[in-house]
């Protein structure tokens, strides 16, 4: 099967959970400052939330560049991926909803582990379809951030009970680690002259 019709339809379920996501930004009541720090916190989830997403994004993107056919086990592990996306929104919303709340803050962190975890998943498909000679795998390499994510969202979870400060800090950290360009799939698109 051609990549293009799994590639479209993930491209329009990200944009679909962006849309979910800033639709349940709320305007601050009233005119002054003070009104628009309360809204800080739900902006301050909804910016990280849309940072993870458009990660998800650039890095489907880049891997599916990789991907010449699909099989139905990578479509299995792709609505594996999305379903576990689409929840970032309501966790997004009660996390900042209740920012400081242990609760909130470790469910926040278990909706951002849960996707990396179904990426692992998605990746192993795909390099399984492939073989391990692929050139997802040869990019992939020991994938040392893949690996090392899913720890520190558990590190985050644990902590949300502890100091939901530093839980959210924990998880800005992952977004930050991935937010630097990983230029290993790039490298292996053969060049188009």
């Amino acid at each position: 099967m051609e990549k293009d019709r799994l590639t479209a339809f993930s491209d329009g379920v990200i944009a679909v959970i962006i849309t979910i996501m800033v639709l349940d930004l709320k305007l601050p009541h009233g005119t002054s400052l003070a009104a628009l720090a309360t809204a800080a916190p739900t902006f301050v989830s909804y910016i990280l939330s849309f940072i993870y997403v458009a990660i998800y994004w650039n890095n489907h993107h880049h891997f599916f560049q990789l991907v010449p056919r699909v099989t139905g086990a990578i479509l299995w592990a792709n609505l594996h991926l999305l379903f576990w996306l689409s929840l970032i929104p309501f966790a997004t919303a009660w996390v900042g909803t209740h920012h400081t709340a242990a609760i909130p803050t470790a469910l926040y962190g278990a909706a951002l582990l849960m996707p990396a975890l179904a990426w692992f998943t998605l990746q192993t498909t795909i390099i399984r379809a492939q073989g391990t000679g692929s050139p997802l795998a040869k990019a992939i390499g020991r994938d040392l951030k893949g690996k090392t994510s899913p720890l520190l969202y558990t590190t985050g979870i644990l902590l949300a009970f502890i100091n939901t400060t530093l839980a959210d800090g924990t998880y800005a950290l992952v977004a930050l680690l991935w937010l630097i360009p990983d230029r290993r799939v790039e490298q292996a698109l053969p060049d188009e002259d």
